[in-house]
């Protein structure tokens, strides 16, 4: 599993297989994601097969409708009411695959199942008005044969990531350390204890200056903890391979 930090909470995962997946598509729009990435996206390096989204806040869904029409054979998976929301914007809506918690689906190479998460999930419109976008969510990826990889989308710490745990034994996590919005690192660092994960990627911090958590932060948490939960920091445009043998190479 290949995975490139777009910045904030964008991600592109490449599986073994080949097959692409953009997480949270803030892309061209996203302030601190490189040019170039920008323009490969979609390119054989960089493949959408897949196009997946947690909730529907502006930094991680700006770019989902142009992304979905660019891609029209991609499937897009998401909560239901998002789906709904996207098929009136143009998207197509055989690609639209409108999910809900506890639902998984199987594709070639992996299986995708809708987690809970803790936060909101309004999707504001070019008038101001905000569109009601159901429940926010997180996803568990997991690749046939290969890591599970648990992408929490924004969220509280709750106590369902101990379910997450006990369900799939996720090797891999990527959760949110900003504070404010989501999970501080303290909070983080509890995260990674409930999910017993080998290691994790942190996000959603330093974005914008009121988004204060930081990868030092977390790494103390863990220690404070007596966690060896590996940090795996990227910055906007890194690339990391992880696999659930061997961790990061």
């Amino acid at each position: 599993m290949t995975i490139t930090f777009l910045g904030h909470s964008t991600f592109h995962i490449k599986l073994d297989n080949g097959k692409g997946l953009l997480i949270d598509p803030w892309v061209a729009q996203n302030p601190v994601c490189p040019d170039e990435l920008k323009k490969n996206i979609g390119t054989a390096d960089f493949p959408v097969d897949y196009i997946l989204i947690s909730h529907g806040h502006f930094d991680h869904i700006a770019d989902a409708v142009s992304i979905a029409k660019a891609h029209g054979d991609a499937p897009v998976i998401t909560n239901y009411e998002i789906a709904h929301w996207l098929g009136q914007k143009g998207v197509s809506t055989e690609n639209l695959k409108g999910m809900n918690f506890g639902g998984a689906l199987q594709f070639e190479g992996f299986k995708l199942s809708y987690v809970k998460a803790v936060h909101t999930s309004g999707i504001m419109e070019e008038d101001g008005s905000v569109t009601y976008g159901g429940e926010p969510g997180g996803f568990v990826i997991q690749e046939t044969g290969g890591t599970c990889l648990y992408y929490s989308g924004d969220t509280a710490l709750t106590m369902d990531m101990q379910l997450t745990a006990e369900l799939y034994q996720p090797n891999l996590a990527i959760l949110p350390i900003g504070d404010l919005y989501t999970m501080d690192p303290r909070a983080a660092a509890m995260a990674c204890k409930f999910l017993a994960c080998q290691a994790v990627i942190p996000c959603h911090y330093g974005t914008f200056p009121i988004l204060t958590g930081t990868p030092e932060q977390l790494k103390e948490e863990l220690a404070k903890l007596g966690l060896n939960t590996k940090v795996i920091v990227l910055q906007p445009g890194d690339i990391t391979s992880y696999s659930n043998s061997m961790g990061e190479r």
